[in-house]
């Protein structure tokens, strides 16, 4: 059994339960482009980008409002809402840290744009991470390898020796498209199981023991 060469960490409903915050600018949003939102509504953003759930939104309200327009609003409503920080998920604060003790290199990787991930941040500690990957850093966003192509190549790392911990089935996609291991952790949307990939039912169930297991 050997170390990862490095660990990389979702965000939104993986670290911090955003989900929530999600939901409610995406429905006062809706509201304010004459449209409804609904918790279906929601399934087919989770993990996603702000330029699709922009386009979603625009779609379903049949609106023809400016797209930055909209995703200024929805980055209004989430700094507006993450001002006082966000809420850590269930084991994240203990794992960041044993990972961190452990001297693995690490990234954390997000669709979301750069400022809500530094609000995000400023609750989970930057420090944490070596690097930060946003959904402003890349050209594809999940699911789409790339943002995990991009801190594989950030820590210098061989992708197939990464592990990516992911809540959502577009992170896992994309992480298992980069070729990494993966750990869900399924939040919104079931994950089905998958060779290269374990599920779990809290990030509690995850210890250094458990990462290595994929190098066994």
């Amino acid at each position: 059994m050997s170390d990862p060469d490095a660990v990389f960490f979702d965000m939104d409903g993986l670290l911090v339960d955003t989900e929530k915050v999600w939901f409610e600018v995406e429905a006062e949003v809706m509201k304010r482009l004459g449209g409804s939102w609904g918790p279906e509504d929601q399934e087919h953003l989770v993990g996603g980008s702000m330029p699709a759930t922009v386009a979603y939104m625009l779609g379903a309200a049949e609106s023809e409002a400016d797209p930055a327009d909209v995703a200024a609003w929805m980055l209004q409503g989430m700094t507006d809402r993450l001002e006082d920080g966000a809420e850590l998920m269930p084991g994240a604060a203990d794992l960041l840290t044993a990972v961190r003790q452990a001297g693995w290199p690490t990234a954390l990787v997000t669709s979301s744009v750069r400022p809500i991930a530094d609000a995000c941040l400023r609750t989970i500690g930057r420090h944490h991470f070596d690097h930060v990957v946003t959904g402003d850093d890349v050209t594809r966003t999940k699911p789409d390898p790339e943002p995990y192509l991009t801190a594989a190549r950030l820590v210098g790392a061989d992708p197939g020796r990464c592990v990516v911990l992911e809540d959502s089935p577009n992170g896992v996609t994309a992480a298992t498209a980069a070729g990494c291991r993966v750990v869900a952790v399924p939040s919104v949307l079931p994950i089905p199981v998958a060779p290269g990939r374990m599920i779990v039912g809290s990030l509690r169930q995850v210890d250094l023991a458990l990462l290595r297991r994929f190098f066994e």
